[in-house]
């Protein structure tokens, strides 16, 4: 393998694969992740650049392409071209300023969860037990409760770091001095809090092939 002097790292997060965004045209899922794939491999053979992924983010991921009936081509391919390692979560001291920050997103997020809860018991007050249009077995009623659902998860969860995967993902990025790649934003404001490098997925592809382009020249 060549001593490249880049011998960067990456720490990869599920929406890197399965965002839209990466998407050729008319290229299917499957496709656009053999061509992501052979890029990481081409990068890990070329350049001593590496890609790791906790394996709850492994595990995570692996579920969602058994859920799309992925070839398992595509899963051999991501066993061997991204690496799976354990965050040293017992190592990491992390600064009393985030934890505040953290505290004090979260109880304002939980005051707005409550104002859009109060929302909706208004509006199921005023909606009478009747069929929605369109949909014989849903009242009105039923409509406002699924709509608070939708509106409280996007309040609660939306732009914030909501997951245990999630955390692995900047524990191990942190601890590997690497960047992290997500279309998650509420992980690229963790990543900014914590100093670390970070790149939409949208963009890893094209990153990849401008490194492997600058090699060749």
């Amino acid at each position: 393998m060549p001593d490249h002097p880049l011998k960067q790292r990456f720490v990869l997060d599920t929406s890197v694969f399965l965002t839209n965004e990466i998407r050729g045209e008319d290229e299917e899922l499957e496709e656009t992740l053999h061509r992501l794939l052979d890029l990481i491999a081409a990068a890990k053979l070329e350049l001593n650049i590496s890609c790791y992924m906790p394996p709850s983010i492994h595990a995570e991921l692996t579920t969602m392409l058994e859920e799309r009936d992925v070839d398992e081509e595509v899963f051999s391919k991501l066993n061997t071209w991204v690496i799976k390692k354990n965050p040293a979560r017992f190592e990491l001291m992390i600064p009393a300023e985030i934890v505040y920050g953290f505290i004090d997103e979260m109880s304002e997020r939980v005051d707005r969860g409550l104002r859009v809860s109060e929302k909706a018991v208004r509006k199921a007050e005023e909606s009478r037990s009747e069929p929605v249009e369109d949909h014989e077995y849903v009242t009105e009623v039923d409509q406002v409760i699924t709509d608070l659902r939708e509106e409280y998860r996007r309040t609660l969860r939306q732009g914030v770091l909501d997951s245990r995967e999630d955390f692995d993902l900047l524990i191990l990025a942190h601890e590997l001095e690497a960047g992290v790649v997500t279309e998650d934003t509420g992980i690229v404001g963790w990543a900014e809090d914590f100093g670390l490098r970070y790149l939409k997925g949208r963009d890893f592809p094209a990153l990849l092939e401008e490194y492997l382009r600058a090699a060749d020249r």
